[in-house]
């Protein structure tokens, strides 16, 4: 895949959300889809906004990052999607989502079928299963795409677990962080002991090719059915962990559509994680440069630990 021009689709919800430090446009997909753009891959978003002034408000944000509205479909009947975002001393971060909304709505309009399966890849999430429309405009496109990544994003109450299961049937590439691989592999198994067992749950019942865990501060790691990969977190001062799974994603793609060894991409992932980590909000403004920067300060003061 190297050397060429790679387009990659993520559907589902997008919305505002409101943060202690103010309101921040948002949901899962247009967070990886902004990460990708700044990363130099080709983003285009499928979701649904209100005919409301969030909705041309979120529009003009997306359009004013270079992403693409030819695909963010509007809505008469429903509003645009609105989120209050609560985080903990812990920093830990709690939703309270409205529905239904807009993107619960999606419609399975004329080109997507294409745009889909002319993509590299095919990004899709677990909250925009919650509502009937959307997922089965899902199910529509997943029949259509080369490479489906699935984006676990549990937000109780708005997950179906035959759906989820259903979901997981058809993907190539799994991304979860540590607390939805302990609730999702309880679903279909009670024997399990060790991180690996989880893992190997999910391998077995859905053949999952490549699984992908974040764990905040104890890093990452990269499951395929014959190895398995683990990567430190950086270390940093956190402001707000919002999006910082989202942006992870998106440079794991990056590296990965390019055709990278599964550390480099790891690193890739993980310094783009730490790095949003210390904004506030999913998609602050930054350039390639300014993560690239990051890495090399970080190298450098391990470089300079370990020669003390």
């Amino acid at each position: 895949m190297k050397g060429k021009d790679h387009n990659v689709i993520c559907f589902g919800e997008i919305l505002w959300d409101n943060l202690p430090a103010g309101r921040k446009p948002g949901g899962a997909p247009m967070n990886v889809a902004y990460h990708l753009k700044k990363l130099g891959i080709n983003s285009i978003l499928i979701s649904r906004v209100g005919d409301d002034k969030n909705g041309e408000e979120l529009a003009a944000f997306i359009k004013g990052k270079g992403l693409s509205i030819d695909f963010c479909q509007k809505d008469a009947d429903h509003v645009t999607s609105t989120v209050e975002v609560m985080i903990g001393d812990d920093q830990e971060v709690r939703y309270d989502i409205v529905s239904p909304v807009a993107w619960d709505f999606i419609a399975l309009e004329n080109g997507l079928i294409d745009l889909v399966s002319e993509s590299d890849a095919f990004v899709f999430g677990s909250l925009a299963t919650r509502n009937v429309t959307s997922y089965e405009t899902l199910l529509a496109l997943l029949e259509n795409a080369s490479c489906k990544v699935f984006d676990v994003n549990l937000r109780a109450p708005h997950f179906d677990v035959k759906r989820i299961g259903e979901l997981l049937s058809k993907t190539d590439l799994l991304k979860l962080n540590i607390h939805e691989l302990y609730l999702i592999s309880g679903w279909f198994s009670t024997t399990c002991r060790t991180e690996s067992d989880r893992i190997s749950v999910l391998q077995n019942f859905f053949g999952i090719p490549e699984i992908v865990l974040t764990k905040g501060g104890s890093g990452a790691c990269y499951y395929t059915k014959s190895a398995q990969c683990n990567y430190p977190a950086f270390k940093v001062e956190v402001n707000d962990t919002v999006g910082s799974g989202d942006s992870f994603l998106a440079a794991f793609l990056s590296k990965k559509l390019n055709g990278e060894g599964i550390e480099g991409t790891l690193n890739y992932a993980s310094a783009l994680g730490a790095f949003i980590t210390t904004h506030s909000g999913a998609c602050p403004e930054y350039k390639k440069y300014d993560l690239e920067r990051f890495i090399w300060k970080n190298e450098l003061n391990s470089a300079n630990h370990f020669i003390k």
